[in-house]
């Protein structure tokens, strides 16, 4: 499964990468204004699909852990929902990001 994920995500890199100068450019004309609204759809869609993975396999891995052992189910909560909320942060800058790669449009 990875190898049939690696294609893809290689591609999308290499596409981002490759448009580097449209992002760094003073004056946009209006052919970079569209993969501007790519990237700035691809930054919010990438992180909000790998952060709600890592968020899903957290909590299945907490609540597994609890099944196995319920007396450390206090143990376990807290610093799940630390890590969740680390993942919820890359998920935001990466809204935030979008939001200024809207506004160079």
């Amino acid at each position: 499964m990875r190898k049939q994920l690696m294609a893809p995500v290689l591609a999308v890199l290499l596409l981002l990468l490759a448009q580097a100068p449209a992002f760094a450019a003073e004056g946009v004309d209006s052919g970079s204004k569209g993969w501007i609204a790519l990237a700035a759809g691809l930054a919010i869609g990438i992180a909000a699909v790998g952060a709600g993975l890592g968020q899903g396999r957290a909590v299945a891995a907490a609540m597994e852990s609890i099944g196995r052992n319920p007396n450390a189910a206090d143990r376990i909560q807290t610093p799940m929902i630390i890590g969740i909320a680390f993942m919820e942060a890359l998920a935001i800058y990466a809204l935030v990001i979008a939001f200024f790669l809207q506004g160079k449009i």
